[in-house]
């Protein structure tokens, strides 16, 4: 998908921001007990002033492995895997964009689960002093492999089949819902406008819905050996000791980078299929 690489930059800085806010972040910052992160803007200045302006993009390389190989699973494969459901019917109930939805999400977690560990390990890692933990990409899945054996690549997966199966339905389903409902009211046609809409709405319901999915799938990834027996225990965890809202910790962070990335991926996409389709129609119009 062409939108993984063109809003990855800004997308990213928001993805830091709410693992800042939601307290997974360690190593310098710690050292700076002092270090308050107060709201989106607040958070930017903090990191660039304790850690410096690369604290922004802590990561990148491999968040943009880890979109790469996610979004062309879920996304390149569910127009094809919602035909399947749908026995070939152009029209798709929404039972059936949720099977597709939840059966893309869960294959992209099957595949691509190593990259979105090694992710989060490395923005999240700790320091002790200035030596960091993973020094690259690289190093860490070789790290990870070698302490925790080649189940600690996929450690986590369980939670984050069922996020990625949340969050796939939520953007893709609530994308197809908002977008023909705006088609059949006629509202506004097909075209940027109407897939911008829909894409900013897509955003924030996912945002509602995955935040608590998502809160505990990066604590969990990121826990010590040990400190969690499940996913559901480090949920219980959260929930006894910091109460419910912790499950909505950094949600502004994460509808901005949701609702920029939800943008992105779908103007895009939308883009490539038109351009595609129009290319077909043209290499198979006779001469």
């Amino acid at each position: 998908m062409a939108g993984d690489g063109e809003g990855k930059l800004p997308i990213h800085i928001t993805l830091i921001l709410t693992l800042q806010i939601q307290g997974e972040r360690q190593g310098s910052v710690r050292a700076a007990a002092s270090a308050q992160y107060r709201g989106v803007l607040g958070t930017i200045l903090t990191m660039v002033r304790t850690e410096g302006p690369r604290s922004l993009y802590s990561g990148l390389v491999a968040g943009l492995q880890r979109q790469m190989s996610f979004a062309s699973v879920r996304i390149g494969l569910y127009d094809s895997v919602k035909q399947f459901y749908t026995k070939g019917s152009e029209h798709a109930g929404i039972g059936s964009r949720l099977l597709a939805g939840s059966t893309t999400g869960a294959l992209a977690v099957a595949v691509a689960q190593p990259t979105d560990v090694v992710k989060v390990r490395f923005q999240a890692q700790a320091r002790a002093g200035s030596v960091r933990r993973y020094q690259s990409t690289v190093d860490a899945y070789k790290t990870i492999a070698r302490e925790e054996g080649f189940r600690g690549l996929w450690k986590g997966t369980s939670p984050n089949v069922a996020r990625n199966a949340i969050v796939n339905c939520a953007e893709l389903v609530t994308y197809d819902l908002i977008k023909d409902t705006l088609l059949k009211a006629n509202v506004m046609t097909d075209d940027l406008p109407c897939h911008f809409t829909s894409a900013f709405g897509a955003g924030f319901c996912t945002t509602v819905i995955a935040s608590p999915v998502d809160v505990v799938k990066t604590r969990y990834m990121n826990s010590a050996l040990g400190q969690y027996r499940s996913a559901g225990h480090c949920a219980l965890t959260m929930l006894q000791k910091e109460g419910p809202r912790a499950f909505y910790k950094g949600f502004m962070p994460s509808f901005l980078r949701l609702g920029s990335w939800n943008v992105v991926m779908f103007v895009t996409y939308e883009q490539l299929k038109r351009a595609l389709m129009a290319a077909r129609t043209s290499r198979e119009a006779p001469f």
